[in-house]
């Protein structure tokens, strides 16, 4: 078994939810397992903070305007990557511990409040945007909350997991840059249709998440 496919054994493990099956799934971690060949030496909280960093860097980014949103685009995918290195980072070194994982777990969540603020800089109206942060913040609630109460594995993998969240900011940089006039058809600032898109899909991911919880304590018995 290569290195590789040992980071997707090593996932699944450490998250009690086998993702072999997936291609998409599959094919992000063994890129992130590649990348993770030159930073074994960085310590995995120090890429979290990187992670961190450009998540704050991609807000100021694009508050700037013009040629600076594909600067906040590379920001946004930077926050990506290091999401996943420092995870990688960590299996592949054995340096995964208890308070690294909630460490990456707040700042995932703080990122995660960095990409709404994106949104909001690019248009989006602030009840649009404090609907996007709760759903998604709700919806990592509830998993956690389940998970302490005793849930194994994820519950369900939804259409609003993080990668959504970061692909749909990545949407509104992309198409704010390309096509300042707005969105097509409606005319409305990327930040607020994708504010919008973003929030249809959390609470679509809500519903999907709590079926999934209902369905694992329920087979627990």
């Amino acid at each position: 078994m290569s290195v590789e496919d040992d980071g997707v054994a090593g996932w699944s493990r450490v998250h009690e939810h086998d993702v072999s099956g997936s291609a998409l799934a599959v094919g992000w971690l063994r890129a992130i397992h590649l990348l993770a060949r030159p930073v074994l030496g960085v310590p995995p909280d120090v890429l979290t903070g990187f992670g961190v960093l450009s998540a704050l860097a991609a807000v100021w980014l694009a508050s700037l305007g013009g040629d600076a949103l594909w600067l906040a685009l590379a920001a946004i995918v930077a926050t990506g990557v290091f999401d996943g290195l420092d995870g990688a980072v960590a299996l592949r070194t054995g340096r995964a511990r208890p308070l690294g994982a909630v460490l990456d777990a707040a700042s995932d969540r703080v990122t995660e409040l960095c990409f709404v603020a994106v949104l909001l800089v690019l248009g989006a109206p602030p009840g649009w945007c404090a609907a996007a942060a709760v759903t998604s913040l709700l919806h990592e609630y509830i998993r956690a909350r389940a998970q302490a109460a005793g849930m194994r594995g994820a519950g369900a993998i939804t259409a609003a997991e993080r990668p959504t969240r970061l692909v749909v900011t990545a949407v509104a940089v992309t198409g704010a840059a390309s096509a300042p006039a707005g969105t097509p058809w409606t005319g409305w600032p990327w930040g607020t249709t994708c504010a919008v898109l973003g929030t249809g899909l959390s609470v679509i991911g809500l519903a999907h998440l709590w079926v999934g919880v209902v369905r694992a304590f329920r087979q627990a018995g």
